[in-house]
């Protein structure tokens, strides 16, 4: 029996008249990290924010199945409580808090202070740029540095599935690469993860499986590996061939 965290079945999001998402499937099982991948206005981040409850008003069709039940109408807020986390396009950290105050809303649905003291250290141990600013606001921090912080408080609540909407958006070369270890390093640890990502090659590089999303609809799926060397991928998405 396959271990389905989410399945995604002829999802369509439609904003008015204009149809974001034409009707995908897409699945994510435990342990695995899924990439998306497409060019602007795919419908890759109408796809996430569809999951998490988080689009402005359109019409959702389709099934979205997380942990062997639907959550089409679930607020994001009890999604949180269920243990899924999204890391959104734009980092969105609460600028007039500190690094560590972030971390502490991160964890705000868990009651084990002690577990959650120790997840602060983990973290910072990871992103120590982070435990140099822990008492610095967190609007004064670079693109990058939103970014690992914007990661760690999305961890800090144990998801059963993380999303992450383009991590590397507008950071420098030397960050992306710190973010993708990032991200590696999670996904060895067991955590699920569905990422979106324009930056194909290294997320297909990180990736077990990917999605090619193109105009509302998956065009190509498979195994990540075998997709970089995709003359069609390689064309399309990786200025290649």
């Amino acid at each position: 029996m396959v271990d389905h965290v989410l399945k995604i079945s002829n999802l369509k999001v439609a904003y008015g008249g204009i149809k974001a998402v034409k009707g995908i499937d897409l699945e994510v099982n435990k342990g695995e990290l899924i990439t998306l991948i497409g060019a602007n206005g795919a419908g890759k981040t109408t796809t996430l924010k569809a999951i998490t409850g988080t689009l402005p008003s359109c019409s959702v069709e389709g099934d979205i199945v997380y942990k062997g039940k639907s959550i089409r109408n679930t607020t994001s807020f009890q999604l949180v409580n269920d243990n899924l986390a999204m890391v959104p396009e734009g980092r969105g950290v609460f600028t007039r808090m500190t690094i560590h105050e972030n971390l502490m809303m991160g964890a705000y649905t868990r009651n084990d202070k002690a577990g959650v003291n120790l997840d602060i250290e983990k973290w910072f141990s990871v992103f120590p740029r982070l435990k140099e600013r822990a008492a610095q606001l967190a609007g004064t921090l670079s693109g990058g540095e939103q970014q690992m912080l914007a990661m760690a408080r999305a961890l800090m609540s144990h998801p059963n599935l993380l999303l992450l909407d383009e991590p590397s958006m507008g950071l420098s070369p030397i960050m992306v690469e710190k973010i993708f270890e990032v991200v590696r390093n999670v996904s060895a640890q067991g955590v699920t993860i569905l990422l979106v990502e324009q930056n194909a090659k290294l997320a297909l590089q990180a990736a077990h499986r990917a999605y090619v999303m193109d105009s509302g609809l998956i065009t190509m799926s498979g195994n990540a590996k075998e997709m970089l060397n995709d003359p069609k991928v390689q064309a399309a998405y990786l200025g290649e061939g």
